[in-house]
């Protein structure tokens, strides 16, 4: 009798190229031949892999209708195989493969992009967040090394369609709106609070200020970089409003005040 291994990846083999060496270790039956019998596993395989695909990107799944999202799907198996034992990690290249497979419908590839990262947020490790005494408790004279660090759901991303209306338009089992492409790319940031996912669009100064606070850059410098957009007198009162905002979506889940004792918060 052939050892359970190597039978499992002989069967796998057929699940993912359909390769014959299986055939020999299969019988038929009164009722359907090798080939039949064998087909109800693979189609059984793809058709979870499809399912888990659909319960990810919905919105995808509803942008491309139902027969255009199965031909996709299958594709996307054909030239990503599920690489990893369980369904949450299948779909992290889509958004990548919708680029070229539907490059006539670049939302397609964002929207995919925005669901994953949705799903990221909400799947993200419980953190406790920092709260506004926090802020409070540090000295005047450390507030410009001070540096944060954010709860690992937080992203940042810069979409350059409705995305976010679309997705929420779709959640809400609202009446459609079509795909509209922004004169410009809009910054956005998603984070989870409490057990929701929230995302918001960000001014301009606000995404840069955030992009090099995840970074870790210290506070003086983050009201040098804004002086780009406001004044000097008031970039600190401006990225301080940043960080209350931060801190109030519980994005923030540790200062480092060097030399004021808040480097363990």
């Amino acid at each position: 009798m052939k050892k359970l291994e190597p039978l499992q990846k002989d069967l796998f083999s057929w699940l993912l190229h359909e390769d014959d060496v299986i055939k020999s270790q299969v019988v038929a039956s009164e009722h359907a031949n090798i080939n039949d019998r064998l087909k109800i596993y693979s189609n059984a395989y793809r058709f979870r892999l499809i399912d888990a695909l659909s319960d990810t990107f919905p919105s995808v799944h509803t942008l491309m209708g139902d027969e255009a999202f199965y031909e996709m799907s299958l594709a996307y198996i054909d030239a990503h195989p599920s690489g990893h034992f369980s369904l949450r990690y299948f779909g992290d290249q889509l958004s990548d493969f919708l680029q070229e497979y539907a490059n006539d419908a670049p939302v397609l590839a964002e929207m995919a992009s925005f669901e994953w990262m949705l799903r990221h947020s909400f799947d993200s490790a419980d953190i406790e967040a920092v709260s506004m005494q926090a802020l409070q408790e540090i000295p005047p004279e450390s507030w410009g090394e001070v540096r944060f660090r954010f709860h690992p759901s937080v992203t940042r991303m810069n979409l350059d369609w409705n995305t976010p209306q679309l997705w929420a338009a779709i959640d809400e089992e609202a009446d459609p709106i079509a795909p509209l492409q922004q004169d410009q790319p809009i910054p956005w940031v998603l984070s989870r609070k409490q057990l929701l996912t929230y995302y918001r669009s960000l001014d301009v100064d606000e995404a840069w200020a955030l992009d090099q606070a995840l970074e870790g850059i210290p506070f003086a410098e983050l009201c040098e970089g804004v002086c780009e957009w406001i004044d000097e007198q008031h970039a600190p009162a401006r990225v301080a409003g940043f960080v209350a905002q931060w801190i109030d979506d519980e994005q923030i889940v540790g200062i480092d005040a060097s030399g004021a004792g808040l480097s363990a918060l």
